[in-house]
């Protein structure tokens, strides 16, 4: 990771950043990193919670009153963050957000185009105000082209990538949560971009990360589009060897209504799945005799409706078959091998997944719940430096919350 962010020493690091965002004693290698997020929808939060899940210390930047449009993964996304509410429609506020990022290492905002320029906080000031910092800015269409400033969701993203147009059944195509074009294509490659720009700034100092929501969806296809390229991939859904058209790369219901994901791929992994289903392999199509996938499918469903999806895994837990329940979010946190590996953390009633990847073996430290909008005004506003007097005239003329 190159640790360029550590060029801030313990006595000059920023005073408004604290050290009590997570419970327990925190060893992940981004403590000490300074992130400012304008808070929003979609790929900037989930941005902010992984690099607050490796130690950063983010800073979110609320509305007063919060968005206009309430955000249903705020209690995941705003884990191990703190929140100071301000108007940005006022000069004030702006200058809070400058003083800001004037101590910190990184900025994540994900408004439309010319948004930001507009408010006094896009990449021109803040740079200005840090010529280190790493201005990390998210869209959905980039930053120009025809589509630039039109308003935009992960459905529409991935439609324009063609990741939508190969998933799902040969009806039409399915939604793949948010998770292609916000998640994957978003949020992910903008903490990449972060990251590398945080590698390369004792060279080149501070920069914009720009990132896409299409473009990142667009890269997550590159497989597939080398393979439609060489002719190994057709341009329709449910025609191909992972989408869902292969008998042995699917999933199948069982006796008791419930799943089973079958994705045997490699011929010593398939011989062990019709094995374990009691399958005599000459009585069968072969494997890759895509002519005969629908005899062959047929096939296998009968055999998985015999059972239930308990004495499933009891077959196949432990083999090289690729065969696994497909769980319900109320079932995956109880799976052992999520339990062993500590995958999901919280109460019972409200498990969420924690914190990852995971450095020289350790759990990371379980980040705070997400604060409500401005819990941490007065505290962060006081560590800039205003006295109770002036942060009491910011209420009062409705600059913060």
């Amino acid at each position: 990771m190159g640790g360029s962010h550590r060029r801030r020493t313990s006595a000059s690091k920023p005073r408004w950043i604290d050290s009590d965002r997570h419970s327990g004693v925190s060893t992940t290698p981004l403590d000490g990193l300074a992130v400012v997020e304008l808070a929003g929808l979609g790929p900037v939060p989930f941005a902010g919670m992984i690099l607050a899940g490796m130690g950063a210390d983010v800073t979110r930047v609320d509305r007063p009153g919060g968005h206009p449009t309430p955000d249903p993964f705020d209690g995941a996304l705003g884990r191990g963050k703190r929140s100071i509410a301000l108007d940005l429609k006022k000069p004030e506020a702006v200058d809070i957000v400058l003083r800001l990022v004037a101590g910190a290492d990184v900025l994540l905002e994900g408004y439309r185009p010319g948004v930001v320029e507009r408010l006094g906080v896009g990449p021109e000031k803040c740079l200005a105000a840090n010529p280190d910092l790493i201005y990390g800015r998210m869209t959905g269409w980039g930053a120009d082209g025809p589509y630039a400033s039109m308003a935009g969701h992960d459905i529409n993203y991935t439609g324009l990538s063609g990741a939508l147009h190969a998933i799902g059944g040969s009806e039409q195509p399915a939604p793949p949560l948010n998770l292609v074009a916000d998640n994957g294509g978003g949020a992910m490659y903008l903490v990449a971009g972060v990251l590398a720009a945080l590698h390369d700034r004792e060279r080149s100092g501070g920069v914009v990360v720009d990132a896409s929501m299409i473009e990142g969806a667009a890269s997550l296809m590159a497989p597939f589009y080398e393979m439609s390229a060489n002719g190994i991939w057709e341009d329709r859904r449910d025609s191909n060897l992972l989408d869902g058209n292969a008998p042995f790369y699917t999933t199948y219901r069982t006796r008791d209504d419930k799943w089973m994901a079958v994705g045997p791929l490699e011929p010593a992994f398939y011989a062990e799945l019709l094995n374990g289903l009691g399958l005599d392999p000459a009585g069968l199509p072969g494997q890759y005799d895509k002519g005969r996938w629908p005899d062959l499918r047929r096939i296998l469903a009968g055999a998985f409706a015999q059972r239930t999806r308990a004495e499933w895994e009891s077959v196949f837990d432990g083999t090289d078959a690729c065969v696994t329940p497909v769980l319900s979010i109320a079932e995956a946190p109880e799976h052992p091998q999520n339990i062993a590996r500590r995958v999901f953390g919280g109460p019972a009633e409200h498990r969420l997944p924690n914190p990852t990847p995971r450095f020289g073996g350790d759990d990371p430290p379980a980040p705070t719940d997400a604060p409500p909008i401005g819990a941490d005004t007065d505290r962060i506003l006081a560590r800039l430096g205003y006295d109770d007097d002036r942060i009491q005239a910011l209420r009062d003329g409705r600059v913060v919350s």
